[in-house]
């Protein structure tokens, strides 16, 4: 069984913490990613893991079993780095081979796993070529076989296709995802790519500065982040933000206002809170046809980025945003929206614009601590007083 659980693991380099106190459970046969942008602590994650480092604090089970303190050797791993590193002087049947030759497996054994490795990965045929005759998704096979025939209870990934090309790389995914199928072993994958992540992966676990942020299968990353990291870092393009208050009537800031009921979020009026939406629940408001919209925001566009199958529109929601980069914020600038457009948008560069939020796609954060309020407003909104304009939309 390839179960693998990390208990109140921390890891110090001197007055550094590479990880702090990571609790995580991957379960048989699960294909957990762990990622985030480099340095968080992800690829020390997987090396105390793998026991090429040591935990200063807690505990690594495989299979039910204490493995902190065992060789790599012995804890039923397999590794795949960034770095293929296969023995340029071996052809690709003695590097699959190479590891159970040092073991003394007999040769028809060796045979028959080699055999087996390659018909997995399509290498059937090129046993007796070189690494240097072959490309560069051959070799990534070729070090993928070499784990295959140790028969781990656990694979473990670090980075694999990082030096491919962008092509080959979407490959290469769809062939990791068949070889899990075929496989049907836990395999842990690092990653700083978040496509690979989300394509890939049973579950992701996000990981920022050592701590661990949220782990959840892909799509409850994205629809439903745990803090405002998750939220800015799951998605390309990234999240909009944008910093206010609760008022009476929902959230308010400088550039838009949301409606929503606060006593129905616990939330109460002058509670900081940050708003987040993504690109492509923001509509203009002349095409919007959404059953929550929010008020009316005026805009102007700045630069129109056609993608093919959708036009990314960078809104300013003043005549000042973009324009100081002490503003900057993340990978946005304060006072713009980012939105997608269906690609035969009739929409001109500097051109006025009113837009609208999905406001069941709306998400809020606190402020303060980051961590997420709500995802999707689904309640009515409060009944306006005598001096409130309904909001745009609404009946």
């Amino acid at each position: 069984m390839g179960e693998v659980k990390l208990e109140n693991v921390t890891k110090r380099y001197a007055d550094v913490t590479a990880v702090d106190d990571m609790n995580v459970e991957i379960r048989d046969n699960e294909f957990v990613c762990l990622v985030g942008p480099s340095g968080c602590g992800k690829s020390t994650t997987m090396e105390m893991i793998a026991g090429l480092t040591k935990p200063t604090e807690g505990k690594v089970y495989i299979a039910g079993h204490d493995v902190t303190n065992l060789p790599p050797k012995d804890r039923g791993i397999a590794m795949v780095f960034q770095n293929i590193a296969l023995f340029p002087h071996m052809d690709v049947y003695d590097n699959i081979s190479f590891g159970l030759r040092l073991r003394d497996f007999d040769k028809e054994e060796i045979d028959r796993r080699v055999e087996r490795a390659s018909d997995i990965v399509q290498l059937e045929g090129m046993l007796d070529r070189m690494p240097d005759e072959m490309s560069g998704g051959q070799r990534q096979r070729v070090a993928i076989a070499r784990a295959i025939v140790r028969n781990p209870e656990v694979f473990l990934m670090d980075e694999p296709l990082a030096n491919l090309d962008a092509k080959l790389r979407v490959h290469m995914r769809t062939e990791l995802q068949r070889l899990h199928k075929e496989l049907d072993t836990t395999i842990i994958y690092v990653t700083h790519d978040q496509a690979e992540a989300m394509t890939m992966s049973d579950r992701i676990a996000v990981i920022d500065s050592g701590q661990l942020q949220q782990i959840d299968p892909p799509l409850t990353c994205y629809n439903e982040p745990a803090n405002l990291f998750v939220a800015g870092f799951i998605g390309s393009p990234a999240m909009n933000f944008e910093e206010g208050r609760v008022t009476e009537y929902g959230f308010s800031s400088d550039n838009m206002e949301v409606e929503f009921d606060p006593d129905k979020h616990g939330l109460s009026v002058g509670d900081e809170i940050t708003l987040g939406i993504r690109p492509e629940d923001i509509y203009l408001s002349r095409n919007a046809d959404i059953a929550m919209p929010s008020k009316s925001i005026d805009a102007k566009t700045d630069v129109l980025e056609p993608m093919g199958d959708e036009i990314f529109a960078y809104l300013l929601l003043d005549e000042e945003a973009g324009t100081d980069l002490d503003d900057m914020a993340g990978d946005a600038f304060a006072g713009q929206l980012l939105m997608s457009l269906p690609p035969d948008s009739e929409v001109q560069e500097e051109e006025d614009v009113n837009v609208v939020l999905d406001r069941s796609r709306v998400h809020l954060f606190d402020t303060n601590s980051g961590e997420a309020i709500l995802h999707g407003i689904t309640s009515d909104m409060p009944t306006a007083g005598a001096d409130e304009t309904p909001a745009e939309g609404d009946d």
